[in-house]
């Protein structure tokens, strides 16, 4: 066996995308070049890695194991790296975390200083929806999840940051209108897709109001949903710590309504069986002692509605 850890990274990104040409712009590669690397991978093994089927590229049986192992020996890898620096004195490692869509606007404040403390940990943020978060977290292919609703399918450990707001919000141009239980059946709610968080809790505020519409509209994204609340197709209940220039500006208004707001908890998670890396674990210490200043810094704006 001559395999090296470059052709295992590649034939990852390539078993990951089901496809040469995503792999290759993930890798900042060539085509080519990623082709090259699969056959010489593929060429120390009898039976096949992956197999095409009209155009499109699928990774056998056999591919998936040995996908898995390949993950298991380049952890290894970059644990004898970690070891090594350990033992120069530098805090080095791999700390991937996968946040809910969201929580985009929140995760970058708490990692900014670690980061630039420890310089030699490579961060990587994951952004998806809330189903596919926890999925990851399960699955071990993330060490921490951004999460504002807690999943209750694995044993997890959590460190609280700051409360999660939602009201209801309409744009400018609904200036003056009074939203009630009523009035909704006659205006377009938006709502963020199934998987969502806050999808989740803005249908349970409806279900336990009976607030029903007779138009809605489902997006992709918080920013799409906030993009159509301004355009003034609909009303959506959304988190306020992603509408802090829209509300300074009052191109989105706050529609008090009986209920609201629901309020959350914005959580790090991680899963309790997890052996942390040294990394990890000094991330979970700056954490618990920053949290306050950052929330205040940079958050406190929330508490004003």
């Amino acid at each position: 066996m001559n395999y090296t850890l470059h052709q295992l990274k590649v034939f990852l990104k390539i078993v990951e995308f089901q496809s040469i040409t995503r792999a290759s712009d993930a890798l900042h590669l060539t085509q080519p070049a990623v082709s090259i690397q699969l056959k010489r991978l593929q060429d120390q093994f009898e039976i096949p890695l992956t197999e095409v089927i009209g155009r499109q590229l699928y990774v056998t049986d056999f591919g998936q194991k040995i996908a898995q192992v390949s993950k298991n020996i380049l952890k290894e890898a970059d644990a004898i790296k970690t070891t090594i620096d350990q033992y120069n004195g530098l805090l080095t490692g791999k700390i991937s975390v996968s946040v809910v869509s969201t929580g985009k606007y929140i995760i970058p404040y708490f990692l900014q200083g670690f980061m630039e403390t420890y310089p030699g940990v490579e961060m990587t943020v994951d952004v998806s929806n809330r189903d596919k978060v926890i999925e990851s977290l399960s699955n071990n292919e993330s060490d921490f999840a951004l999460v504002s609703l807690l999943p209750e399918t694995i044993p997890i450990k959590r460190i609280d940051l700051m409360a999660n707001r939602l009201f209801m919000v309409g744009s400018s141009k609904h200036h003056g209108k009074k939203v009630t239980s009523e009035s909704m059946k006659d205006e377009t709610l938006i709502f963020r897709e199934k998987g969502s968080a806050t999808r989740k809790a803005m249908e349970a505020f409806l279900d336990e109001h009976n607030i029903k519409s007779n138009k809605t509209m489902e997006l992709v994204s918080n920013e799409a949903v906030k993009q159509a609340v301004l355009a003034g197709i609909g009303f959506s209940i959304m988190p306020l710590i992603g509408l802090r220039n829209e509300l300074a500006n009052e191109s989105l208004i706050i529609f008090p309504m009986k209920g609201l707001p629901i309020t959350t908890n914005w959580s790090l998670i991680y899963d309790e069986r997890k052996n942390l890396s040294p990394a990890s674990t000094e991330l979970i210490k700056y954490i618990n002692e920053e949290k306050n200043a950052i929330v205040n810094e940079y958050f406190d704006f929330q508490f004003s509605y």
